[in-house]
């Protein structure tokens, strides 16, 4: 399992929220690795489309890790994007991910069909609704299985730490880590 901090904070509300998840899954038993893009930027896309004449599942951009990322979740049987919310959105740097990543594992054959996915959006007041979407579009075009919980995956707090306040917040997220437990197990 696979978990990716969009934030620029690195050990923010964001960080917390994926943990929380993780640690379920760490109880069951599952390898799990967080990765924080804080401090490593990420371009955007570039439609060149050389990933639809390689189809390699890599991006032809080798100036930053992309590919080191592409390569964690072609491996993983799951994947966790974390982002902050901006401006009703996911953050620069999460949606170069989704950009890159996306459109390589398309062009390489949809080679993150039927792994589990997950999104989880902290939120100072509002817009991780449309967040939260902008994360699960991406697992749903990718072909995933998208794991839920009893709530929308969404933590509340704008100061570092402030999440832990948010204990429905927390809740939702050890019950998400359970679900996904449960299905990386039945997907085994």
């Amino acid at each position: 399992m696979v978990a990716f901090n969009g934030s620029a904070r690195q050990d923010g509300n964001t960080a917390i929220l994926l943990r929380t998840v993780l640690a379920e899954l760490d109880k069951e038993g599952i390898e799990t690795e967080l990765i924080q893009l804080a401090g490593k930027p990420l371009q955007g896309c570039t439609a060149c489309y050389s990933c639809f004449k390689t189809k390699d599942g890599t991006c032809a951009v080798e100036t930053d890790e992309l590919n080191e990322y592409l390569a964690k979740m072609i491996e993983a049987d799951g994947i966790l994007l974390g982002s902050p919310t901006y401006f009703a959105d996911v953050s620069a740097s999460m949606k170069a991910l989704i950009e890159r990543c996306g459109l390589a594992v398309r062009a390489g054959g949809d080679l993150l069909r039927r792994k589990a996915g997950a999104g989880v959006v902290a939120v100072r007041r509002a817009g991780a609704v449309h967040a939260f979407d902008s994360l699960n579009y991406f697992f749903t075009i990718s072909q995933m299985i998208v794991v839920g919980s009893s709530y929308w995956n969404i933590g509340i707090g704008m100061d570092p730490g402030d999440v832990h306040r948010d204990e429905e917040g927390l809740q939702t997220m050890r019950t998400l880590g359970e679900n996904m437990a449960w299905l990386l197990k039945k997907l085994r």
